[in-house]
């Protein structure tokens, strides 16, 4: 059988893990095929998982090389995703919820243990926060997919983003480049449409998972992921806590690493 092999150059910069691929499609592939490995030895060694999955038009080779990929028992695992729009029902073409399942949950060979969604038009936001909140405290997160906004967002956690509070989800303002860059990537007919609020799962939890996998493409990153791995370690960039923690692995496509 042919094996198709993709290379990519790997460095360590400022305690991050770097992974460099030649192209987009390769570097959602070798992220992919690195968390599924993970997760593979995790459910060996301890019979079930909990992982965290990003959304956004970054992840669509990830995601679907994950869904994919061999010797994974799914039903074992229990999911949870980084955020959601305030307001916003399943049905909206822009909705994280529907895109997790069209694109990632839909193409499993047998179901999840559980997916915890996010969801954003419960009448009561807040109580919403509380109740994903209670969920994912019983939980100790084996792997977080995750990526890196244009503003060096993690999931919607805008600069200035709050680096301290402990509760593990919150609802949010976005700011004009985060509702930007939804734009930009099609979600929405126009500014306006964007919502202003979201649901987000908070720094510090996301922090708190045991391997952080990110997944960055193209260059309209490149300014984000130069701040996050060389620039100062503030709360205007983000993505720069990544660095503080102990297995993080950072996929850039070509573009990406530009600036680097």
């Amino acid at each position: 059988m042919l094996r198709v092999y993709r290379q990519y150059h790997s460095a360590l910069v400022n305690n991050m893990n770097i992974k460099i691929s030649n192209t987009r499609p390769d570097n959602g592939w070798v992220a992919a095929e690195y968390g599924a490995q993970l997760l593979r030895d995790v459910l060996k060694k301890n019979g079930k998982a909990s992982i965290i999955l990003a959304t956004g038009a970054s992840q669509f080779e990830m995601l679907e090389t994950l869904c994919k990929a061999g010797g994974i028992d799914w039903h074992k695992v229990t999911i949870f995703h980084l955020d959601e729009y305030v307001g916003l029902p399943i049905e909206h073409p822009a909705s994280f919820r529907g895109y997790l399942w069209k694109r990632f949950v839909s193409h499993l060979p047998v179901p999840l243990a559980t997916f915890h969604y996010v969801e954003g038009d419960a009448p009561d936001a807040e109580a919403e926060c509380k109740r994903l909140s209670e969920l994912i405290k019983a939980h100790t997160i084996d792997i977080a997919f995750i990526g890196i906004g244009e503003n060096s967002h993690i999931a919607f956690n805008d600069p200035p983003a709050d680096f301290d509070t402990d509760e593990p989800f919150l609802v949010v303002n976005l700011d004009d480049k985060c509702r930007q860059q939804q734009l930009g990537e099609g979600w929405f007919p126009d500014f306006e449409s964007v919502p202003s609020r979201a649901i987000t799962m908070s720094i510090r939890r996301i922090m708190m998972s045991k391997v952080i996998i990110c997944t960055v493409p193209d260059h309209r990153k490149a300014e984000a992921v130069a701040g996050a791995v060389s620039g100062p370690l503030t709360n205007m960039v983000p993505a720069s806590i990544l660095r503080t923690h102990p297995d993080c692995t950072l996929f850039l496509d070509k573009p990406a690493a530009s600036l680097l």
